[in-house]
């Protein structure tokens, strides 16, 4: 079955968030967004560009472990990776902020 083309983020997010139903593999995905954001900031202050690799490594290694070890699916960041990327940042700051579970109630309610 082809997978589906999505002309807007707004209409990546659902899928995005039920790509990210297993609540181990969201908490894996910002453990390793924090730890991309701690690099980048390192990176700032202490000018080593070993840090650049290292907020990449992180970010994509627990997400990763997440997807196969836990969601069972293969990341969406293969076949949408900018859209990817932005719905990991969304998801990261609707956890950060408490309001990740809400959202996710909110997106069950309008597919049924």
């Amino acid at each position: 079955m082809a997978e589906r083309k999505y002309k807007t983020f707004e209409e990546f997010w659902p899928y995005y968030v039920g790509e990210h139903a297993n609540a181990t593999c969201r908490n894996l995905h910002f453990v390793g967004t924090s730890l991309a954001f701690l690099n980048l900031a390192l990176l700032v202050l202490t000018r080593n560009p070993w840090h650049l690799p290292g907020a990449i490594v992180s970010g994509y290694f627990f997400a990763w472990v997440g997807h196969f070890a836990f969601e069972k699916n293969r990341p969406a960041t293969f076949t949408y990776p900018l859209w990817s990327l932005r719905g990991d940042f969304k998801m990261y700051f609707l956890m950060l902020t408490g309001r990740m579970a809400a959202e996710i109630a909110r997106l069950r309610t309008a597919a049924a």
